[in-house]
Parts: structure tokens; C-alpha cells; sequence
């Protein structure tokens, strides 16, 4: 069963990465948006991919590195939070948010799991 959280973790946090991106790319079409909403909405798309990469990180080396599952989870909460309240104000449609806090409370919840790490290296006798 380890195994499955560990590849639905890999999962998640590829999606994370891909829908940052998808989010920067999405800027350019933004009709009459003024260049300061677009610097905006490309930075969120950054923190995305950013806590998607994170995610990654951790699930290969989160083993071993405490502090990088902290930051990793509380990226992850935060960027969670983050989703849930734009998506509120920005009057997303409801398959976007449905979409977009899906995938970012799945990596929030995985994050927390340690069977969704990598184990650690086997010691040689």
C-alpha cells in the first residue's frame, strides 16, 4: 500500500507543477487585463509550480530532511488556503475550483503521510 501513496504523490505533485505552469501560460490570454493583475496572476502561477517542486523534493528526500517537510506542508497549507480564497473572490467557475483546491488539498493531505515518501536508503552491512 506504500507504494500507491507513494506514486499518487508523485502524482499530485506533478499536477501541482502543471497547473502552475498551465496558469502562466493562461496569462497571455487574459483579455484587457492591466499589466500589474497580469504580473499577479503569473507570480501565483510561479508559487504553484514552486510548492508543486516541493512536493516532489519531499517525497524523494522528506526522509531525511525535517525541515523540508515543514516547509513543505506549510506551503502546501498555505497555498491551499490561498486557492480556496481567490477562488472565492475571483468568482471562479465551479469545475475551476473544484479543479484547483482538489489538487492543492491532495498534496496538502499526502504531504502529510509518511508512507507517500520515498523510504529511506537501505544500510549496507
Amino acid at each position: 500500500m506504500t507504494h500507491v501513496w507513494h506514486r499518487l504523490y508523485g502524482t499530485a505533485g506533478w499536477a501541482v507543477v502543471s497547473l502552475g505552469t498551465l496558469h502562466m501560460i493562461a496569462t497571455t490570454q487574459l483579455p484587457a487585463a492591466t499589466p500589474l493583475f497580469r504580473l499577479w496572476f503569473v507570480g501565483s502561477g510561479l508559487a504553484m509550480v514552486l510548492v508543486g517542486a516541493l512536493n516532489l523534493l519531499q517525497r524523494a528526500y522528506g526522509h531525511s530532511a525535517p525541515g523540508l517537510r515543514m516547509v513543505c506542508r506549510a506551503a502546501n497549507v498555505a497555498l491551499t488556503l490561498f486557492a480556496i480564497v481567490a477562488g472565492k473572490i475571483s468568482g471562479a467557475s465551479p469545475a475551476q475550483y473544484v479543479v484547483i483546491v482538489s489538487l492543492t488539498s491532495a498534496a496538502a493531505i499526502l504531504s502529510f503521510l509518511p508512507a507517500a515518501q520515498s523510504p529511506p536508503p537501505a544500510r549496507a552491512p
